[in-house]
């Protein structure tokens, strides 16, 4: 009888199964769609995601968008939500923001559109999928930002420079230097002092990252750096311009208060600033016409490459104005 809650289903009289209970209705929710099946390369586990994401680490490390010495071939990728709204506001130049499609917007999402459009940096609403493939598989939280190469000048562009404005030359050259953060900070350095560039070798040294953008608050953008295919030739090349070449070492043969330095700095001159960990290569210091060392009355044995670079830059400011 209908409504007979008492009736229980049942399956054939002939069935080995017995009798089964019905669910009365409670599990209709696992009948329902799921949506359409996604692709096979967006499918967790799939073997074609595999090789999509294989596919993508490798032309990430050939692009540069990890970092390191290949980002100085191509474009770097700066993921994640607090790294994109940094590098927004450092004013890291930008080729595209990737957002992926409905995103839960919070106010670092909000703060990069906002500042994208202000800067009319194109936005690309993106497959979730598609962006794990653009940023190689790296933690993107939906969102990344598309930097272009740096384009490098040549040494000799840094001496033409300093002559079309009247003035003796002032540059900073780093040897082995691979912390983009002290590259940063010494062409922050060298716009602040009235440097007129910044040499880094093309191997084995930091380069102009998203990160080195950053932490020179914008003045890379006024301040050329020069990429030399081997340093210590530059070097050479610039000592038969006329240019002092002066390293900075911890066991150098003159303090930079020295009146001998304070000469030197009056001139064109190079400063080159080591690593803080093995200090200039034997080449490259053979190559200096005098090491200084900073005088550090409170007893530390080293300072970082943008801070040792900022203390001779400021020297080399005062004796030039007169100081």
């Amino acid at each position: 009888m209908a409504g007979n809650s008492q009736r229980r289903n049942r399956r054939n009289p002939g069935s080995k199964k017995g009798a089964v209970v019905g669910t009365g209705g409670h599990g209709r929710r696992s009948l329902e769609g799921k949506g359409p099946t996604p692709p096979a390369e967006m499918r967790k586990g799939h073997a074609k995601q595999r090789q999509a994401a294989a596919s993508a680490r490798r032309s990430a490390r050939q692009s540069g968008h990890r970092g390191g010495p290949a980002a100085k071939l191509g474009s770097e990728m700066v993921v994640g939500r607090n790294p994109v709204a940094e590098a927004m506001r450092a004013g890291v130049p930008a080729t595209a923001v990737y957002v992926a499609q409905y995103i839960d917007s919070d106010d670092r999402v909000r703060e990069v559109l906002k500042l994208a459009v202000e800067r009319n940096v194109p936005l690309m609403e993106t497959p979730r999928g598609e962006l794990d493939r653009i940023t190689g598989g790296l933690n993107h939280q939906g969102v990344a930002l598309k930097v272009p190469p740096y384009e490098y000048a040549h040494p000799d562009e840094l001496l033409d420079a300093a002559a079309s404005a009247g003035q003796d030359a002032l540059l900073v050259a780093l040897d082995g230097v691979t912390d983009p953060r002290n590259l940063g900070a010494v062409v922050r350095s060298a716009a602040a002092f009235g440097g007129h560039g910044v040499i880094v070798p093309e191997r084995r040294a930091a380069g102009m990252t998203a990160g080195a953008w950053k932490t020179s608050a914008g003045t890379a953008a006024r301040l050329p750096v020069a990429r030399a295919t081997n340093l210590t030739r530059a070097l050479e090349a610039l000592k038969k311009a006329g240019v002092m070449v002066i390293g900075l070492a911890a066991d150098g043969g003159a303090e930079l208060t020295d009146a001998s330095v304070g000469e030197m700095l009056d001139g064109p001159v190079v400063i080159v600033v080591g690593s803080e960990g093995n200090g200039l290569s034997r080449l490259v210091s053979e190559t200096c016409d005098l090491t200084v060392r900073i005088p550090m009355p409170g007893g530390a044995e080293s300072l970082n490459a943008g801070v040792a670079a900022g203390v001779v830059l400021y020297e080399a400011a005062r004796r030039r104005a007169g100081a």
